[in-house]
């Protein structure tokens, strides 16, 4: 499983840093950067989709 994002649609809110500062960052324009995109294991999985969950625009999802 991989996470990706859409920094097109991404509004800069930084939900996904402040949840998951190990996985996410933002860039010089307040997009999001993927900093790790492989998700392993059950537990890793399930803390990313809350971290999905809370994205205001739907900019990040994970993916098989």
């Amino acid at each position: 499983m991989h996470i990706k994002a859409d920094t097109q649609r991404c509004l800069g809110a930084g939900q996904c840093v402040l949840s998951a500062p190990d996985r996410f960052d933002q860039s010089d324009e307040g997009t999001v950067l993927v900093l790790e995109d492989r998700v392993d294991g059950a537990d890793e999985e399930a803390r990313l989709r809350d971290t999905v969950a809370l994205c205001p625009s739907q900019a990040i999802a994970l993916e098989a």
